[in-house]
């Protein structure tokens, strides 16, 4: 439901700049608040998750999230759309930590590689509503209706499935407060910085490609309405058909080899973007893109649950905080060459080096009590 929305939003980016007529440095404004509010979100959900659970954090924050962006299509002004926009960025900041958090828990108790899988599926939701909102250009459906046939999807799904998520009690022993702050304080910093660097760069990349990747289309390179939301689809297929098969790849060669692997390929696919003589030439390079970009993000959050001794995703908020500062940067990097989107491809593909060097740190050594040796099947249930 993540996945949709935001894919809903993104893909509409031109149409959403057309109907509140925003100047290239007004939108580009807009879109940098979404990934500085969500690390609000992110950091306070890091406080929440320890005291109540990331359950209760998600089934809570996810239906905001999708009623936002109906907030979004239904602005009547821009102080409206600007109000819609801060909810939208601060709540998915809460459901990323927390549904990640979740995601960390399933892999401990299974005590496998899950999470490229889960991400699998948030890329497949974005597909669907890529998909969706190339339709709706193509109609001319409005910006209200064309958000909330998908929003209302979603809050239905989130409603009835919040109930089944993993409990507090799964997600650790339940230790005091001061117990709690004592253990916080065995998380180490220094791997984290060296893995959110990492993915600070691919959310550089990723920012760019998601939020800017249907103007680029539309606007430097000719493209239709209709096709212009391709870009993020192709990007987003990609990243579904890489994810769904890199738990198995990850557990048989490790994850620095993966993420090393997939930065190159990555790099290649964001040149071949940046210098595309037309949109298919674009849309093929996004794809090979998404493919190599892909293994990042799961990967983080897995070696992030190696470092964290309290099992209840305070290392992954951590992590989390890091994909905000590369959207940051990435919305301030894309918004500053508007008219010449090229170059924040380019350099994208540029710092796909940097994610080289930095992925033999996606193979930390665990911290203590931070990797349940029991499989789940011989854990007593809380």
């Amino acid at each position: 439901m993540q996945g949709l929305s935001f894919a809903a939003l993104v893909t509409r980016i031109p149409e959403i700049q057309k109907a509140h007529h925003l100047t290239d440095g007004t939108l580009a404004l807009v879109l940098l608040a979404v990934p500085v509010v969500a690390g609000v979100g992110s950091v306070l959900s890091g406080g929440l998750m320890p005291r109540y659970g990331s359950g209760p954090v998600l089934r809570i924050a996810q239906p905001f999230v999708l009623l936002s962006i109906i907030a979004i299509g239904v602005a009547p002004g821009n102080v409206a759309l600007y109000a819609s926009t801060a909810l939208f960025g601060l709540f998915v900041g809460a459901v990323d930590a927390s549904m990640n958090a979740q995601a960390v828990t399933a892999e401990t108790l299974y005590s496998k590689s899950l999470l490229t899988g889960f991400h699998a599926v948030w890329s497949a939701a974005g597909i669907i509503a890529g998909l969706w909102i190339a339709l709706a250009n193509r109609i001319d459906m409005g910006l209200g209706i064309g958000f909330a046939i998908p929003a209302v999807l979603g809050i239905a799904v989130s409603l009835w499935t919040g109930r089944l998520l993993y409990p507090r009690e799964m997600e650790s022993t339940g230790p005091s407060g001061e117990q709690l702050k004592e253990a916080a304080k065995r998380v180490p910093w220094r791997p984290i910085v060296i893995i959110g660097v990492a993915v600070t760069c691919m959310y550089i990349a990723d920012s760019a490609t998601s939020s800017y990747s249907a103007k680029y289309l539309k606007d430097d390179l000719d493209a239709s309405g209709a096709i212009a939301p391709l870009a993020y689809v192709a990007y987003q297929v990609c990243m579904m058909l890489s994810r769904t098969g890199a738990d198995l790849v990850v557990r048989a060669y490790g994850a620095a080899r993966v993420v090393a692997v997939g930065s190159v390929i990555g790099g290649l696919g964001l040149l071949a973007a940046a210098f595309a003589p037309g949109p298919a030439v674009a849309i093929a390079g996004f794809a090979v893109a998404g493919l190599g970009l892909a293994v990042v993000v799961p990967t983080s959050f897995s070696a992030a649950g190696k470092l964290d001794p309290t099992g209840l995703g305070i290392a992954v908020a951590r992590v989390n905080v890091f994909n905000y500062v590369g959207f940051v940067l990435g919305a301030v990097i894309a918004g500053a060459v508007a008219s010449n989107l090229w170059i924040a491809y380019a350099a994208g593909a540029a710092l796909t080096l940097v994610i080289l060097g930095s992925a033999k740190g996606f193979e930390p050594a665990p911290v203590a009590g931070a990797t349940p040796d029991t499989p789940v099947a011989e854990r007593p249930v809380a």
